[in-house]
């Protein structure tokens, strides 16, 4: 048997939720919960040929259309496949074997997992219990002069933490040899962003994904931001086919349909209000979100509270293995909080 590296058998397996999800009311990955501009689907019948499925994936329209969309030079985004590879790529380019990287608990699995992959010792701050708060002070005395990469979600899943740009600019600051990663997959949802900062910090990185607002996870499309330098690294570091041609036509329609995506913005924005409201009258507790999604506690039932929603066609997400007794629900539509507490009352009591 041939001996893999110490730092893939130190790994725990990551296993992904189970399938079986389509048809159901999808409140369990925070993903758009309508579906995609229709601007996408018409792109995609109108350009796709068999002849167009035999060529290798041309990028320069998508990246033209990404720079205009974000108001950022092309010399400063590198286009990926979802923000997983966002992640691997910066790791791969500024993090090697016995390197630290900081994370956060809970927070996204993959952050752990590239870092893991390239062989670096990863440190874990928690939240800050009971109100699940962001941790600047702690994180910024945990820094080292060893420390190559901090891998921040904001806002966070699952807690909805978020934090702003003064608070961003003091970790920029206090951690200058570190690749600072500012992940706002949530960004559409909270409306603070890191990007104004990039020409000021060598040392950020902001992350943007299309499977969240957008709805297009099945795609798995993202950008990476950060100065020029940096870029062409990690573009260095990047397979160069590794975004698909479907994803490309697909991501160059849904920034083109603004009006769309501001519609199902709003509708998220109210449903996270109506789960408030709804937590509220029923007496149980939640913890308030900048994300699309809110984390609500459901005791020593969380696994059981799961598995009798989804019996019912509503899935939502167990996170008792990080928070225990915690479940997340996303912020869908009005209408999906209804049914989703129309469930709920089935099985709480």
């Amino acid at each position: 048997m041939l001996k893999p590296r110490q730092a893939i058998l130190d790994m725990a397996p990551y296993s992904p939720p189970s399938s079986g999800r389509e048809g159901k009311l999808r409140l369990d990955f925070n993903e758009n919960t309508l579906g995609c501009s229709p601007r996408v689907l018409a792109a995609l019948l109108e350009k796709l040929s068999a002849e167009q499925l035999s060529i290798y994936p041309e990028y320069e329209a998508t990246r033209a259309a990404l720079s205009r969309y974000f108001r950022v030079p092309d010399s400063r985004f590198v286009f990926t496949n979802g923000t997983d590879e966002a992640i691997q790529v910066l790791v791969h380019a500024f993090v090697g074997e016995g390197d630290e990287a900081l994370i956060l608990h809970p927070s996204y699995a993959m952050y752990r997992f590239y870092a893991q992959v390239a062989g670096a010792r990863v440190r874990e701050l928690p939240y800050r219990s009971p109100d699940l708060a962001f941790p600047v002070e702690e994180l910024i005395a945990a820094v080292t002069p060893a420390m190559r990469a901090i891998l921040i979600s904001n806002p966070n899943n699952p807690t909805g933490t978020a934090i702003g740009l003064p608070e961003i600019e003091r970790i920029l600051g206090a951690a200058p040899g570190a690749a600072v990663l500012i992940d706002e997959a949530y960004y559409d949802f909270c409306g603070v962003t890191a990007l104004p900062l990039i020409g000021r910090y060598p040392n950020l990185f902001v992350s943007r994904t299309f499977s969240k607002a957008h709805g297009l996870a099945a795609l798995r499309a993202g950008v990476l931001f950060s100065q020029e330098q940096n870029v062409a690294l990690m573009r260095k570091s990047q397979s160069p086919y590794s975004v698909n041609a479907v994803a490309a036509i697909a991501v160059r329609a849904a920034v083109e349909d603004s009006e769309y995506l501001a519609g199902y913005v709003r509708q998220a924005l109210e449903a996270r209000e109506r789960l408030y409201e709804g937590f509220d009258r029923r007496g149980i507790r939640y913890w308030r979100s900048q994300g699309n999604f809110v984390l609500f506690e459901a005791g020593a039932r969380s696994i059981e509270i799961r598995d009798a929603l989804r019996a019912r066609g509503v899935l939502v997400r167990d996170r008792s293995y990080e928070l225990p007794g915690t479940v997340r629900v996303t912020a869908g539509t009005p209408a999906q909080v209804e049914r989703f507490f129309a469930a709920l009352d089935e099985v709480w009591s």
